[in-house]
């Protein structure tokens, strides 16, 4: 005789394939397509995935002796407050959090995954839609770097359709490089290292022009005056928008983040993660954030204002070539040459490290630096004064000496 358990259990399988069907059905009906967007473009071995049944699925009160948990507790301090009884597996769901998340963005909480940073969702959307060695994806440079690294990882061949010289994207041109096997566009806005927002109605253009998944990052958004485009993701079900509060809600070091899609996408992506991948910790901090949204505001107020203020200063040196416009907590700027050597002075000498970016197409002796307190900046304007003054020191040295080289030749 099946016990209760085994009930429960065939019980959930048996709701989670009515809704399944029912949702095929809505989405059939609703856009005359051939199943939902994840269906249509999910590799088959992962549609026909059983996703891991943890404990936490079946009882989440009562005497928990299914997990092979250490009822004792954790190994931490006589005095250390274990609220969270960190001895138990956290919440393979994360209801509250995406409710949070749903609220902040318009969306419904079972269109927001969330991740181990939003890195966990670039690297589970390779995994769930990209075939290794047959599929590609088009990416924008310059831009973030893990769309490569997950790319290569996940044996996927990468398009690159750079940005114009003003970093805009190049609509025609990357429509015209896909092909059959194109899965993914991968649009950064705020864009990394260009900190430029993109127009919604590019990232519209995109989406209905092309049948694969329109990838928007917007880790930076919440600097940016434009907005979040998780708007346009009821309207367009092809568009996955990528979060982390890693930067405006400053947590970097909790590494949270969140992909915003259709249903069929996150459901698919819920599938395939680790049952587990967010612990208590993270999932507490992550909560009384977006619970803390006048602290959030008054932060931005802060680091928009020293924005504003570092860009100006730097516009009056001499040196500098150009400081891009900015949606973002960090400045591009331009040197008229030397740009490595200044940032290794700054670094090593003043120690104050910027990012050297001038390997990047169209970053030609460009420093990107991160907005921080005013009086980090202050340190930084001043390393940067210096190291450019030490280096033109050192060249008029260089200079001097091959001159009286030449002199020696002859």
């Amino acid at each position: 005789m099946p016990d209760r358990k085994d009930g429960l259990i065939l019980t959930s399988i048996i709701a989670s394939a009515i809704a399944l069907s029912l949702l095929r059905a809505t989405r059939k009906t609703k856009n005359n397509k051939q199943g939902t967007i994840g269906e249509r473009l999910a590799r088959p071995n992962i549609l026909t995935l059983l996703p891991y049944r943890c404990a936490r699925d079946d009882y989440e009160t009562g005497t928990l002796l299914d997990a092979n948990e250490n009822s004792l507790g954790p190994t931490q301090p006589s005095s250390f407050s274990n609220h969270l009884q960190l001895e138990r597996y956290p919440s393979p769901y994360q209801w509250e959090l995406k409710s949070l998340v749903a609220d902040l963005r318009g969306v419904k909480k079972e269109q927001v995954f969330v991740g181990v940073g939003s890195d966990e969702a670039i690297d589970m959307l390779f995994r769930i839609f990209c075939v290794p060695g047959v599929d590609n994806v088009i990416t924008t440079p310059p831009t973030y770097g893990m769309y490569k690294v997950c790319a290569n990882v996940n044996d996927v061949a990468i398009k690159k359709v750079p940005l114009t010289p003003s970093f805009d994207l190049r609509i025609p041109e990357m429509l015209s490089a896909c092909d059959s096997k194109t899965k993914m566009i991968f649009v950064c806005s705020p864009g990394n290292p260009t900190s430029k927002s993109v127009p919604p109605a590019d990232v519209i253009k995109l989406a209905t022009s092309f049948p694969g998944l329109v990838i928007v990052d917007e880790a930076y958004v919440d600097f940016s005056t434009h907005g979040s485009m998780s708007n346009l993701i009821s309207k367009h079900e092809n568009i996955v928008v990528l979060q982390t509060l890693s930067k405006a809600f400053g947590l970097a070091g909790i590494r949270c983040g969140f992909a915003l899609g259709d249903e069929s996408v996150v459901g698919l992506m819920n599938n395939v993660k680790a049952p587990y991948n967010l612990n208590s910790l993270t999932s507490e901090r992550a909560v009384e954030a977006l619970k803390s949204m006048d602290v959030l505001k008054g932060n931005m107020e802060k680091i928009l204002k020293e924005r504003d203020r570092v860009s100006s200063v730097l516009s009056t040196l001499p040196f500098v070539v150009r400081v891009f416009p900015s949606d973002s907590n960090f400045l591009l700027f331009q040197l008229t040459s030397s740009a490595k050597s200044v940032y290794q002075i700054m670094a090593d000498t003043f120690k104050v490290v910027a990012r050297y970016r001038g390997t990047e197409i169209h970053c030609n002796e460009c420093i990107r630096v991160t907005i921080g307190k005013r009086e980090e900046n202050d340190v930084f304007l001043k390393a940067l004064e210096g190291a450019w003054e030490e280096n033109d020191v050192f060249l008029k040295a260089l200079e001097g000496a091959w001159e009286e080289n030449d002199v020696f030749l002859k």
